[in-house]
């Protein structure tokens, strides 16, 4: 097999390790080990990673000091199908200028090569790396002694509990129907938010610990994952008006600025995305030269799993008894939030873009903004959300 095949396939592999993990609902990030790195016991913390850290509640560099003193160890193990070896992660910014921040797994040299693909999943405030060049995740969930179906188990049954405990009392109301307690287009998310002992609130979505009650059906299969403005207060265009009327073009009557910006290539109207990972901020660039609008990394995570919450949506069957409607739960799709760690590497790698959406009326002069929407594949959607879960409740 020629060269080229090969490092299709360990791609191809590595592709479906990220899909797997997504899928069962593991936060994760990833590093790729230098020679360079290997040799001097030396790896970036890079902000994916550092963004995961956070994100887990496990390290915080921008409140680390600099210097050997301040230098952080956790436990940490290498894990295959067969074994779970320990190791120790040391966290620290060396005292140079930057103070760049840092990260080294002892005997990491024993178990990876140089340019294999690890991916960092955080559980009980310990680091477990799974090496994805060489692993078969979805093959080693089959095995029934696996070290690694056993983290990817454990993990799920920990971070899923509040919502297996949903399902549970679920099932329990789908024993025997219900009466409802009120009547007209509300009534089934209304009797069930009462039953589950959550207070009315006409503000926001009847909520469970944190999971959306929908009384109906839902895919989160769009190609749009959200629309949101840049932050105004950084950018140096402040408004959207601005941005059109530096680089949009006439089309007919009307002015416009409809294109695509990604982190790949400039578009058409010269306009792209660079990551800036220093400030954890996406920038539109025009020709690499001038900044146009800036959005912090922290409003984009927050606008997905504002957009995208862990939801349950219920299907039930209604029937009148007596003049009363009676419900019976029928079955409940579970659809979890989005990998929040994968967002960023996703727009980095060019498979999330956006589009601009401004105009100016020609008869008017009033501009309209239906974006800016931040986009993807549909094929590729399982690489941001968990697969969505339907469980009969009769």
């Amino acid at each position: 097999m020629n060269r080229a095949r090969t490092q299709l396939l360990i791609e191809e592999n590595i592709y479906k390790n990220k899909i797997f993990l997504t899928k069962m609902g593991v936060e994760f990030s990833l590093f790729e080990p230098t020679l360079t790195g290997l040799k001097k016991s030396i790896l970036d913390a890079t902000y994916p990673v550092r963004t995961h850290f956070e994100l887990e509640n496990f390290h915080n560099y921008k409140e680390q000091g600099q210097g050997p003193e301040y230098k952080i160890t956790h436990q940490a193990f290498f894990i295959d199908d067969d074994h779970q070896y320990q190791s120790k992660v040391s966290l620290y910014r060396p005292k140079t200028k930057k103070g760049d921040p840092r990260m080294w797994f002892t005997n990491l040299k024993n178990f990876v090569n140089a340019g294999d693909v690890i991916a960092i999943v955080i559980h009980k405030n310990k680091i477990f790396l799974l090496n994805l060049t060489v692993s078969n995740l979805s093959e080693s969930y089959k095995k029934n002694n696996s070290c690694i179906k056993e983290l990817i188990k454990e993990y799920h049954n920990i971070h899923f509990s509040v919502s297996q405990e949903l399902l549970n009392k679920l099932k329990a109301f789908a024993r025997t129907p219900f009466p409802a307690l009120k009547n007209g287009d509300t009534a089934l998310g209304y009797t069930l938010e009462t039953m589950l002992g959550i207070p009315a609130n006409s503000n926001k979505q009847p909520d469970y610990h944190g999971i959306e009650l929908k009384s109906g059906r839902g895919k989160r299969t769009r190609t749009t994952l959200f629309a949101q403005v840049a932050d105004w207060n950084l950018s140096p265009c402040k408004k959207s008006s601005e941005i059109l009327d530096r680089y949009g073009y006439q089309r007919d009557d009307d002015f416009k600025l409809y294109c695509t910006v990604s982190t790949q290539k400039n578009n058409t109207q010269g306009l792209q995305f660079i990551y800036n990972e220093q400030r954890d901020q996406l920038e539109e660039w025009y020709l690499r030269d001038n900044l146009v609008a800036i959005w912090p990394g922290e409003l984009l995570r927050n606008r997905l799993k504002e957009k995208h919450a862990e939801t349950f949506w219920i299907e039930a069957k209604s029937e009148i008894v007596n003049e009363i409607e009676m419900f019976q739960l029928v079955k409940v799709t579970h659809t979890q939030s989005p990998i929040l760690s994968q967002l960023v590497p996703l727009i980095q790698n060019g498979i999330i873009t956006m589009d601009h959406l401004i105009k100016r009326n020609g008869k008017t002069g009033k501009v309209s903004e239906k974006g800016p929407l931040f986009k993807m594949n549909k094929h590729d959607l399982p690489l941001l959300f968990p697969e969505p879960i339907t469980y009969s409740l009769v």
